[in-house]
């Protein structure tokens, strides 16, 4: 057998998530697996780096997959681009070592938020973009993501209440405004369901002035999912990038 790597990017709006699912096979590991099974031959199963929700995009989503003979990686790329629907590309194929696996290999992801604050969308980005029509402290905001820095205990931001392990280590939040659009980027080992889009929406509160900075340890401390803030929408996130 043989491993393959394949980075992915994807417009998530039109489908389910990432993840197979018994009720439609509109996910974009069922279309990847069918798509592979057309170009080998067989049924395959693709391992993701990890599940992105419905509605959320990838510009670096990574996935594994085992063939039984060698194929060469860009001429797979290229066949399989051909019988993916046109917002789903494999950007890069690579051979890698037998025992490479998508997620458990890797080490870290960077997602990417963004933010239109303008009174009326973007008409070209209103899809790949929340729009939040209110000016943000994006000093206050700033304040508050340095206490979400670290390994820590993120019960609060997840809604997953059957959640048995919800320590992770984020490394970095950046938040940048640039006119009256804001992109926040978490760096981390790893995040919980909708982790970071309860991040994102503790953060916007906070940039409203709804929350101080410093209430951001006691959010951490409850373990208490409705201590935290909004879940922001999907279609402004994005999975940039996957370490390894």
């Amino acid at each position: 057998m043989r491993t393959y790597k394949l980075t992915i990017s994807y417009d998530g709006s039109r489908y389910q998530g990432w993840q197979r699912q018994a009720a439609t096979d509109n996910t974009i590991q069922f279309i990847l697996e069918w798509s592979i099974g057309k170009l080998v031959g067989y049924r395959v199963h693709v391992d993701g780096s990890g599940r992105t929700d419905a509605g959320v995009h990838a510009r670096g989503q990574v996935a594994s997959v085992k063939l039984s003979k060698f194929y060469d990686a860009e001429e797979m790329r290229d066949s399989l681009n051909r019988y993916l629907p046109e917002d789903i590309r494999v950007m890069k194929a690579e051979l890698v070592k037998n025992g490479f696996h998508a997620r458990k290999s890797a080490k870290g992801k960077k997602y990417e938020y963004y933010i239109d604050c303008r009174e009326k969308p973007d008409v070209f980005s209103r899809r790949y973009c929340y729009h939040y029509p209110q000016k943000l402290d994006i000093e206050a905001m700033k304040e508050a993501a340095e206490y979400l820095i670290g390994l820590r205990n993120y019960i609060s931001f997840t809604d997953d209440k059957d959640c048995k392990d919800p320590v992770r280590k984020i490394t970095n939040i950046k938040i940048v405004s640039s006119g009256e659009k804001v992109r926040i980027t978490y760096y981390g080992t790893g995040f919980l369901y909708h982790m970071v889009r309860i991040l994102t929406g503790t953060l916007l509160e906070v940039g409203t002035g709804r929350r101080k900075p410093d209430m951001i340890p006691v959010i951490i401390a409850a373990e208490d999912r409705s201590s935290a803030g909004f879940l922001a929408p999907a279609r402004g996130l994005f999975l940039r990038k996957v370490y390894y």
